[in-house]
């Protein structure tokens, strides 16, 4: 046991004093560490000033609870295992988690090209009115050095694109141009959407370079995102409305020309007792009683269809609206500051300690291999 621990004793010295060594030599070369870490900070600098600013608007929607009672204990037991039950209710198809996809699909893009935005007005220049098309083409900036890489390929773009474009061309989602390709998928990763697997709290957001297009887009994606599932759970209600309403259209019809033969018959035979005459007028009294009630009780389907559509249009609960952030969200140029400045005095002080003696033993082997070839000679 005396043994062990004296071991133990001299490995814990040796790590010591191992650790003092390099130490040692680090603050002996703390000058090219200090310079090191300098042109770090330096470079970081110039590569966060490089980058440009981002700013983001994040839009929380809550949407409405699917009261559903046949599956309450199945919701419960969801719940408590942390999830959403919504994907489990077969009356709905299209659950908040499939939201991110609806987002990300081609036609929710595309329709987003031609809408409106307005750039943020400065004093020394006002705001310009554009499409998203067109501010994605023109206005958003890339690093320089992102430039100067994608420059060849630019001109050889150029070079192949020497077609003319076709002014006539209109948007086919089913088959998209590789400009239109793009700009999807551009606008892809700058519009995200996630939904909370516990509460299904929607969150929608928009990265853009001017604040705000960021906001108006948000708000844009949102409405249009509410549209859409607006559309899909209330079109079966509304095409059982627009048949109710046709065939409420048809019995009006019908009640109208059997009410209207009733008294042409009534004008032609006053005064006539004859027993064919009386039941002649009660035959078309019946008619008339009869496509009465039809058109009465297809009103009453008319109305029972428009509360479907109202009660099947989901309400959605904007937790957080969309509003112009002030600051930018991107690039954070203190962290890329640290980073690279740290990143600098780490490998500075690798070189130190494990990079110049490994090559300060390489030269000093080849200049003894040198030595021994010409004492052999």
């Amino acid at each position: 046991m005396q043994d062990e621990q004296h071991k133990n004793g001299q490995d814990s010295e040796e790590k010591e004093i191992d650790l003092l060594e390099l130490a040692s030599k680090l603050w002996a070369q703390r000058k090219k560490l200090i310079i090191w870490s300098v042109c770090g900070a330096v470079i970081g600098l110039i590569i966060a000033f490089s980058i440009p600013k981002e700013y983001n608007t994040t839009v929380k929607l809550a949407p409405e609870a699917n009261d559903n009672k046949s599956s309450g204990s199945l919701g419960a037991l969801a719940s408590m295992a942390g999830l959403s039950a919504g994907s489990a209710s077969g009356a709905d198809a299209l659950y908040p988690q499939l939201y991110p996809d609806v987002v990300s699909s081609v036609p929710f893009v595309t329709d987003l090209f031609d809408v409106e935005v307005t750039t943020m007005s400065t004093p020394e220049e006002p705001g310009k009115k554009m499409t998203v098309e067109q501010y994605m083409d023109e206005e958003i900036s890339s690093p320089w050095w992102s430039a100067v890489m994608g420059l060849p390929f630019k001109l050889l773009a150029a070079l192949k694109s020497s077609e003319p474009e076709d002014a006539g061309h209109k948007l086919n989602t089913f088959q998209l141009t590789k400009e239109e390709s793009k700009l999807v998928e551009a606008l892809n990763q700058r519009i995200s959407a996630s939904v909370d697997q516990k509460t299904s709290v929607v969150s929608i957001s928009v990265n853009m370079q001017d604040p705000l297009v960021s906001a108006v887009l948000a708000d844009t994606v949102v409405s249009r995102l509410q549209e859409f599932i607006t559309e899909y759970r209330t079109n079966k209600a509304r095409k059982d409305l627009e048949y109710a309403e046709t065939l409420n259209e048809e019995a009006q019809q019908e009640y109208y020309k059997a009410q209207q033969r009733y008294a042409d018959y009534l004008d032609r035979n006053q005064g006539i007792v004859l027993h064919s005459a009386q039941i002649t007028r009660d035959r078309l009294e019946n008619e008339a009683t009869l496509a009465f009630n039809l058109y009465n009780q297809t009103a009453q389907q008319v109305q029972k269809a428009k509360a479907k559509v109202q009660e099947t249009t989901p309400v959605y609960a904007v937790v957080t609206p969309a509003t112009v952030p002030v600051k930018p969200s991107s690039p954070r140029k203190v962290m890329i500051l640290v980073g690279f400045t740290f990143l600098a005095f780490v490998a500075c002080a690798a070189w130190i300690l494990f990079g110049a003696p490994l090559l300060a033993e390489r030269k000093a082997g080849k200049g003894e291999k040198k030595d021994n070839l010409e004492s052999d000679k």
